[in-house]
């Protein structure tokens, strides 16, 4: 990358250009020599450059402010400022705003070439762990999609086709089937890996909330509204926007949502400005949307806006198979992080993984591996208390213990009711939506309740 690198000098001493000019390109730089700060930042917003060398007094504005504007045009820049006499002060302000070294006038030739040299080898490690902190992520993504079932090779082929271009994707699947993650890697292999990925839970949300999490709101647009916020929308600007649970948003706030989906264009709470995003939209539901759509619950043209490319998630009782695979995954994750020697699954135990109906799906099963590892005496799990659902087999025999909740005559309907809730959610560990599909209702009625 030496050889390669791109020199940006800023210096109104002309013999002082023409000399460093000469010492950096026989050096195999790129070397550009401007002499006012303000063409300088000109030609490095067109061309860019990968070392800018800046003297601190220049004719129009000082070094400082080439440094200061420079960074904001692209943070990755490298900023070495000349000193002359008197100046040593600002040089210790400059390093202060970010930049990489200061040479003093006159050049020395060793001195030029060493800052330059560490400037250049500084961005080159830098660019090489951006690399491969994305390609970490990206394993780390890939292992999560874990599976070599049918179902599961058919969503994985999918997603490898889907995620580098840009359209919307629509994932439905049971709660716990691994929603998140599926978006998780969709962001990740996309073009837009670089930037933000942004999620909200539209059932975790109050609706009266949630139009404003997502477009964000103005100084005054309602009680309590004490400054300006940005929404969801702007925040995932240029990258990704997962709405988990999409069919428990409210029709009127569906509608707007499809305003912005058509044209890209919002206005915050309370604002007249119109706000233009370039954001990639990825959604989930665990619900039948289609019968929602017939029974008025979810528009139909929103549907097809969202559902451009449709990754159905199959239930981890489609797949039995794959419960060996992810069960030595969670199992060599959670005995790591406990700092605990259990490394093995008892036949036994494997039996009872292999007929449980796992009505939570992944995220039981990953829950119960977790909890037998910390109650696990020796190196081997020899058994699992599972508690979800009904607590039956796939082969119709009780699988497995089943709490239970006594509740004594006398208490009252609605004693009985918060008992049930706070009971269900201790034993799925808070998993508000798990909890819900035990209960029998919507995962919104269910928060509500729980705030309550």
């Amino acid at each position: 990358m030496a050889k390669r690198a791109n020199i940006l000098l800023i210096d109104d001493e002309e013999q002082l250009c023409i000399a460093a000019e000469k010492i950096l390109t026989k050096e195999g730089y790129h070397v550009t020599a401007i002499h006012t700060g303000e063409a300088g930042l000109e030609r490095f917003g067109n061309l860019g450059a990968d070392v800018i060398i800046t003297d601190l007094m220049l004719p129009d504005i000082d070094g400082l402010e080439v440094l200061r504007r420079a960074k904001e045009l692209r943070s990755s820049v490298e900023v070495i400022v000349i000193t002359g006499h008197g100046t040593v002060e600002k040089a210790v302000e400059a390093m202060r705003l970010g930049a990489y070294d200061f040479i003093s006038k006159p050049l020395d030739r060793a001195e030029l070439l060493k800052a330059i040299g560490k400037a250049v080898e500084k961005q080159r490690l830098a660019i090489e762990n951006q690399q491969l902190r994305a390609e970490l992520q990206q394993h780390r993504n890939e292992d999560m999609l874990i599976g070599n079932s049918p179902g599961m090779v058919a969503v994985k082929k999918l997603l490898r086709q889907v995620a580098p271009t840009d359209v919307s994707v629509l994932i439905q699947g049971e709660s716990g089937t691994g929603k998140e993650v599926v978006a998780d890697f969709i962001h990740t292999f996309s073009a837009r890996h670089s930037k933000p990925i942004v999620k909200i839970s539209c059932a975790a949300i109050p609706e009266t909330l949630l139009e404003s999490e997502l477009f964000g709101y103005e100084r005054g647009a309602f009680t309590g509204a004490a400054g300006q916020k940005p929404g969801k929308f702007e925040l995932a600007d240029g990258g990704t926007l997962f709405l988990d649970e999409i069919a428990e948003m409210s029709t009127q706030l569906q509608a707007k949502l499809l305003r912005v989906l058509q044209d890209g264009r919002f206005q915050r709470l309370g604002g007249t400005r119109e706000i233009h995003v370039d954001v990639r939209i990825v959604s989930a539901t665990h619900v039948d949307i289609h019968k929602a759509i017939e029974e008025n619950r979810f528009r139909e043209d929103l549907y097809y806006r969202l559902n451009v490319v449709h990754v159905g998630l199959p239930a981890l009782r489609e797949r039995v198979e794959d419960i060996p695979l992810l069960a030595g995954y969670f199992l060599k994750k959670f005995a790591a992080r406990m700092q605990k020697d259990v490394s093995t699954i008892s036949p036994e135990a494997q039996e009872q993984l292999m007929t449980h109906t796992w009505p939570g799906n992944v995220r039981e099963l990953e829950n119960a591996i977790q909890r037998a590892i910390a109650v696990a005496s020796d190196n081997t799990i020899h058994s699992f208390q599972l508690t979800a659902g009904a607590g039956r087999s796939a082969r119709g025999g009780v699988g497995s213990f089943a709490p239970s909740v006594t509740v004594p005559v006398g208490t009252t309907l609605a004693e009985m009711e918060e008992r049930l809730i706070v009971e269900t959610l201790n034993q799925c560990e808070g998993d508000k939506e798990k909890a819900a599909k035990i209960l029998g209702v919507s995962s919104r009625t269910l928060y509500r309740r729980a705030a309550k």
